[in-house]
């Protein structure tokens, strides 16, 4: 069957004079119809479903309360886009409408876009400032405090505008010591982004190190100054080692650039104010200090002087045989203190001895020896003897009295009768010595 005939048999048809289409057919009918009917549309919208693949193109939805459609933007024309595409943006897109034929639908193939209500540079650089602040570019914690006597001061700017014939003769005319390096760049136009970048970096290569970096232009409109909103400068002059002034227009205008720098100067001249120091106020300051300095040295000396006049004054100067009289009073009273409290604390002393002694004389085993007792020992061993029974025939004992002891044998056991304590009960646990046996 040829391409494009229709595998309908014609007897099923109620006309022999009607044509059947296949789908392709009619696709490009649509196709063409469609393409030719709109070839240029002006078309407002939200914008939904953000996609973008590898391929570098944009697909998204463009839609209203009652509609959508599906648009494109073809890689081609989203390089040159000065903004991203966001959820739920209004934009207002020209281009052409296009049916794609592999899903029968059709699509808006936008060449150009703008948002509605702000322009394509604000809303690009508004988002570009949302970016860097969210990474903590514009954070005043991570920005440095100017150097208060720099030496060697760089700056960057172009070497034909008034900028640098204006900081030249302020530095001339606020501190002469000061080196000032110019680092020669473009400051406006296509390829000044790169040039300002480059220049930032030749300057880190600089010996010996520069102490301070001044970037810097006079005025101009906004045109002018887009490139100090460039992501490459914003990003170089954050990420400077050395401490970095932006100063770029007059006052009114601001920057990205401003925003990442140290410090923002509202004009180049200002700039130079703030970095070289004043040798007049410098001067000024010195004197003060020298003012300061010598009136503190004089109430110093002053007060030494009344310092050595009331010691001059003091009894110990005017009458020390008085003072030493009075000393060694003093040190007599607190020998005689001394003297009391060591007798008195030796006689306590004795006395505690004197009670502890008579505490252990009744605790001593030989008092109760003095009584009449009298301790009964196996004379081989040395064991203390307490009941008959711990003895046998032939044994021999020896007996401890008061004074000396007695070594005898036994010659015979008798159990008897235990003693008893006054509470009655049994001696075996704390009966007294043995009267000496045999």
């Amino acid at each position: 069957m040829a391409a494009g005939q229709s595998p309908i048999p014609s007897r099923t048809l109620p006309h022999a004079a009607v044509r059947v289409l296949s789908v392709t057919e009619l696709t490009r009918l649509i196709k063409g119809t469609l393409e030719s009917a709109f070839p240029s549309v002006w078309v407002s919208g939200e914008v939904a479903e953000v996609s973008q693949p590898a391929s570098g193109h944009v697909y998204f939805t463009l839609r209203d309360e009652h509609a959508q459609i599906r648009a494109v933007i073809w890689r081609s024309v989203a390089s040159r886009l000065r903004f991203s595409l966001e959820e739920g943006l209004q934009l207002l897109c020209q281009g052409e409408l296009d049916v794609y034929p592999p899903r029968g639908s059709y699509q808006l193939c936008v060449r150009h876009v703008e948002p509605v209500g702000v322009g394509s540079w604000q809303l690009a650089l508004r988002q570009l400032y949302q970016r860097l602040a969210a990474e903590g570019l514009f954070d005043a914690r991570r920005k440095r405090p100017l150097p208060r006597f720099p030496q060697r001061v760089g700056l960057i700017t172009s070497p034909t505008g008034a900028v640098v014939h204006d900081f030249l003769q302020i530095a001339r005319r606020r501190f002469q010591g000061v080196h000032i390096l110019i680092v020669p760049t473009r400051v406006q136009g296509e390829g000044a982004a790169e040039e300002i970048v480059a220049a930032i970096a030749q300057a880190h290569r600089v010996q010996p190190p520069l102490d301070v970096l001044v970037v810097a232009r006079g005025g101009g409109s906004v045109e002018d100054l887009a490139c100090f909103n460039e992501e490459k400068v914003v990003r170089a002059i954050a990420t400077s080692r050395i401490c970095l002034v932006s100063a770029v227009g007059h006052g009114v205008d601001q920057t990205l650039a401003d925003m990442a720098a140290d410090l923002h100067a509202a004009t180049p001249s200002e700039a130079a104010e703030r970095v070289i120091p004043s040798a007049a106020d410098l001067f000024q300051h010195l004197e003060n200090l020298q003012r300061r300095m010598q009136s503190l040295l004089r109430s110093r000396v002053a007060a030494a002087r009344r310092y050595l006049d009331q010691l001059a004054s003091a009894r110990v100067l005017t009458r020390p045989e008085t003072w030493l009289a009075e000393r060694a009073r003093r040190l007599d009273e607190l020998n005689l203190r001394a003297t009391q409290a060591i007798r008195q604390h030796t006689q306590l002393a004795r006395h505690r001895l004197s009670s502890l002694a008579a505490r252990l004389e009744a605790l001593s085993p030989l008092a109760v020896l003095q009584r009449g007792y009298s301790l009964t020992m196996d004379a081989a061993t040395g064991r203390l003897l307490r009941t008959a029974e711990d003895t046998e025939p032939g044994q021999t004992i020896l007996t401890r009295l008061a004074r000396g002891q007695l070594v005898s044998r036994v010659e015979q056991i008798d159990p008897g009768t235990p003693l008893r304590d006054a509470a009655g009960s049994s001696g075996d646990s704390a009966s007294p010595p043995h009267a000496p046996a045999g």
